[in-house]
């Protein structure tokens, strides 16, 4: 799977679906199971070492969780997520990216808006392609006072279509939107060229994208947009499936699993 792909996707209004992994034993299944899109998420602070945020998570484990989930991809795209400040100037951005792309990853993922205009360009002028971060942003959870529903009022929403703009000017080729109205995913799905993959983001972005803690019902708290694909089928390999399956004809994320204003 490649960007180009998922372009093409997006310009035959096909959804694709995309899942957090971070070992080769899960790498391998969701690989099998056609999701298109792995993301190596910074999220393995909460789910695999048990940390309140995943502002602890440093580049060293992030390295080590990519290379270990590349093992077992053969046709998704592999993405790694930048941790919290590595990637606070353009040279740190550089440094690390550089790290996690030689550990396997084929894009990075980096959080925040208008201040990574520059670190966006830098990086794709590079070779090193980038997936923008908005909405919720997991590693700001103090600034922004919790895990709360972002861009609900008018001139936030209008802010993040305009920090999304600018970053896909400046060379972002994928967006995660994450905990916004479904009607902001919806404005950005259709507003900008790349596709947008949401997290509890509405129906009707390109993609959409899930901890695989939680839509295996694993994780002790599930959020209100994600969906336990396990409880209907005793194989994992299954329920990866179905969730894929339930992405691409429409049928997740339903009402309930969705914000509204």
């Amino acid at each position: 799977m490649t960007i180009d792909q998922l372009n093409a996707m997006k310009g035959r209004d096909e959804k694709f679906s995309s899942i957090t992994a971070y070992d080769f034993s899960f790498a391998k299944l969701i690989d099998e199971a056609g999701i298109e899109v792995v993301l190596v998420g910074d999220s393995l602070g909460n789910v695999v070492q048990g940390r309140d945020t995943t502002i602890p998570v440093s580049i060293d484990e992030m390295a080590y969780h990519t290379a270990a989930v590349k093992r077992g991809i053969v046709d998704s795209l592999l993405i790694s997520d930048m941790p919290f400040m590595s990637y606070a100037t353009p040279t740190d951005a550089m440094r690390n990216a550089a790290i996690l792309m030689q550990a396997g990853a084929q894009m990075v993922k980096l959080e925040g808006g208008e201040w990574l205009e520059e670190t966006v360009y830098q990086l794709t002028e590079r070779g090193l392609p980038v997936c923008a971060h908005l909405g919720l942003t997991p590693q700001s959870v103090h600034k922004i006072g919790g895990f709360k529903i972002q861009g609900r009022e008018p001139q936030a929403a209008a802010k993040t279509v305009a920090d999304a703009q600018l970053l896909e000017q400046a060379g972002a080729q994928l967006l995660v939107i994450e905990c916004v109205p479904a009607s902001l995913g919806k404005i950005l799905a259709s507003e900008l060229n790349m596709p947008v993959i949401g997290i509890g983001a509405g129906p009707d972005t390109d993609a959409q994208i899930l901890v695989l803690y939680d839509m295996l019902g694993i994780s002790p708290k599930l959020p209100r947009f994600s969906k336990d694909f396990l409880q209907d089928t005793d194989s994992v390999i299954t329920a990866l499936k179905n969730y894929a399956k339930q992405v691409r004809n429409g049928a997740f994320p339903g009402p309930e699993h969705s914000f509204f204003e």
